[in-house]
């Protein structure tokens, strides 16, 4: 069988990548190397006009399997790697047969978790991390795939604002179905509990933890937090008819959560006068779809919340609260977010994604305002949260060469 590309590969130098070696023996002049989490299969990083694409070798069957489920996970909007093409027919140079390889988009500014917890490990830091999986599971179950091996390996995170954002990077063990049956959430939620032990002993074991981190009620707080999220957004609610602002503060509360609820299924409790409310149309980006549909950014649901309140508090401050929101949107965006992006020096734009960079100041400010007991405005804080912050930060959109490896800093040292 000839060697064969399925997919919409963008860049044609794909198929001239050295298909006829196995992946370990690629040369070194077509890798890149790259932070990367546990994998049971051989993977790599090659970088090709500019962009990166990790390459998983796997058999065909599954990498076709597993391409067609990241593109539905694509579809749902589901916070997930890009798939890019699978390469089947590979042929060694001594006409053995090779894996085929399942080929997707590196996520940029993404980190796998053992790159995130590198060096001693914080309480805060692997709260975050579980209420990041917790949120990216409870997606993947309101859209119907049941994962079949969630864990903190199988994700990647991106900052987002002062949490994290959990992205699928791993769908071979995963199932699309209209709903998922109780069962099957189940079994996925301790699926995610012993992995997710295991990897805190492993981290125990290798003196990665914190003293106070105790792994078994760690990866419990992972079915706690999904739990409470999950039946936050499906559970029936009873209420009194008179009480019908109960159901606004239910939309509230979700809207709070990042979740836009496009439908409500309300009916009459068996002869009473009360009512069983359960959102029915739940969808994740509440914030993310407002500041896209205003300003056209497009960034994680944190970063969007953030984003807004800046927004809001500047339309207040300028006296604009009567006017039009996409004027008022568009004044922020030239008058406050471009300025304080374009103030950062093209050579530290690599470090932080710009959302992420202009929390970051906002952040600076607040305690540089603390400090000197008054507002001490942006253009100062941007000064100095680049010579006294920034400078000190990792790249985390720079690509690591193998000689560079062996001196990289902790991607989470200030």
């Amino acid at each position: 069988m000839p060697l064969q590309m399925i997919g919409a590969p963008s860049d044609p130098e794909l198929i001239r990548l050295p298909w006829d070696l196995p992946l370990e023996d690629w040369p070194a002049h077509h890798l890149v190397s790259l932070p990367r989490g546990i994998s049971r299969h051989v993977v790599r990083f090659a970088r090709l006009a500019g962009r990166v694409y990790a390459i998983k070798e796997i058999s065909a069957r599954y990498a076709k399997r597993e391409y067609k489920l990241l593109w539905d996970l694509a579809r749902l909007d589901t916070p997930a790697v890009e798939p890019v093409a699978v390469v089947t027919g590979r042929t060694a140079q001594d006409g053995s047969e090779l894996d085929s390889a399942l080929v997707t988009r590196h996520l940029q500014f993404s980190l796998p978790y053992r790159a995130v917890l590198s060096g001693s490990i914080r309480p805060d830091t692997l709260t975050r991390l579980l209420d990041a999986l917790a949120v990216l599971l409870v997606r993947l179950h309101l859209n119907g795939f049941y994962w079949g091996d969630c864990s903190l390996s199988n994700a990647l995170f991106r900052r987002d604002a002062g949490a994290f954002a959990a992205y699928l990077v791993d769908a071979e063990t995963g199932e699309l179905h209209p709903t998922l049956t109780e069962g099957q959430r189940s079994h996925d939620i301790e699926v995610a509990h012993v992995n997710i032990f295991g990897e805190m002993l492993d981290l125990e074991a290798g003196g990665l933890l914190h003293p106070t981190i105790d792994p078994l009620a760690f990866s419990e707080q992972l079915v706690e937090r999904y739990e409470r999220l999950w039946n936050e957004l499906t559970q029936d609610e009873i209420i009194e008819e008179v009480d019908w602002h109960r159901v606004d503060q239910r939309i509230r509360r979700l809207n709070s959560l990042g979740f836009d609820v496009a439908e409500m299924m309300i009916r009459r409790k068996a002869g009473t006068s009360r009512l069983i409310v359960r959102p029915k149309v739940v969808d994740a980006g509440h914030h993310q779809r407002r500041l896209l549909r205003l300003t056209g950014l497009d960034v994680e649901e944190n970063q969007a919340r953030r984003l807004l309140n800046d927004l809001d508090s500047f339309r207040v401050s300028n006296g604009l609260r009567h006017e039009d929101e996409a004027i008022v949107a568009h004044r922020w965006l030239a008058e406050v977010f471009q300025p304080v992006v374009g103030a950062i020096p093209a050579e530290l734009r690599r470090k932080l994604e710009p959302a992420q960079l202009f929390h970051e100041v906002l952040d600076h400010r607040w305690y540089m305002s603390e400090a000197a007991g008054k507002d001490v405005g942006l253009d100062a804080a941007v000064r100095s949260y680049v010579d006294n912050v920034l400078v000190f930060k990792p790249d985390e959109k720079a690509i690591i060469t193998p000689s560079d490896l062996l001196t990289a800093p902790d991607p989470l040292s200030p």
